[in-house]
This record gives structure tokens, sequence and C-alpha cells, in this order.
């Protein structure tokens, strides 16, 4: 089993940065593939950005140049720095993460990020 836990969201103005962090625990061997997602009331989660083991990055379209994913793999982290944010980035940003030799998508509880105008 493995919890991850978010946490750095909060209520940011326009054009201001958050760093997001997710803390990965439990019966962990090797993290492989992980990511950020996020889910606005009434709309499907979305993809945000993704990063592999090896530290090669996707990022979707909307976020590309403002938001940086990365990883510490030895120390089971995740983190999103998120720059100049706009009101439609507002969304509850979750983490998923995935664990070498386990089927599992592990999901975390999510964090709120609101972007005023």
């Amino acid at each position: 089993q493995v919890q991850l836990v978010e946490s750095g969201g909060g209520l940011v103005q326009t054009g201001g940065s958050l760093r997001l962090s997710c803390a990965a625990s439990g019966l962990i061997v090797s993290l492989s593939a992980m990511g950020w997602y996020r889910q606005d009331p009434g709309k499907q989660r979305e993809l945000v950005a993704t990063i592999t083991s090896g530290g090669s990055t996707n990022y979707a379209d909307s976020v590309k140049g403002r938001f940086t994913i990365s990883r510490a793999n030895a120390r089971n982290m995740l983190y999103l720095q998120m720059n100049n944010l706009k009101p439609e980035d507002t969304a509850v940003y979750y983490c998923k993460a995935q664990v070498v030799g386990d089927p599992m998508h592990y999901w975390g509880r999510g964090t709120q990020v609101t972007v005023s105008a």
C-alpha cells in the first residue's frame, strides 16, 4: 500500500506562483511514473504534467512554459512549480504515482489551488 500526500496549495493572485509537493510513503520499492492532475468541479480530471523515473517530462499544452514538474527519487517526493498562474488554473491538484512491479495507480487526496483575477 502506498500513501500520497499533497501540500502547497492555496490562494494566489493572477501572475503569482505556488509550489506543490507530494510525499509518497508506504511499501515502496521504487516509484516509476508520477504525475500531477487537476479537476475543477463539474469537469473531468485532466493531466497537468508527468515525469518518468528517468526524468522525462510531459506537459499539458495549457501549462507549458509556466509549470515545471520534478522529483526527488531518494526521498520519494514529487513537485510542481507553478508560475504565472491564471484563474483557469484554479482546481484541486492531485498527485498520482505508480510503483515498480505494482499494477496499481495510487492517488493522493488533492490540494486546492485558487487563482484570483
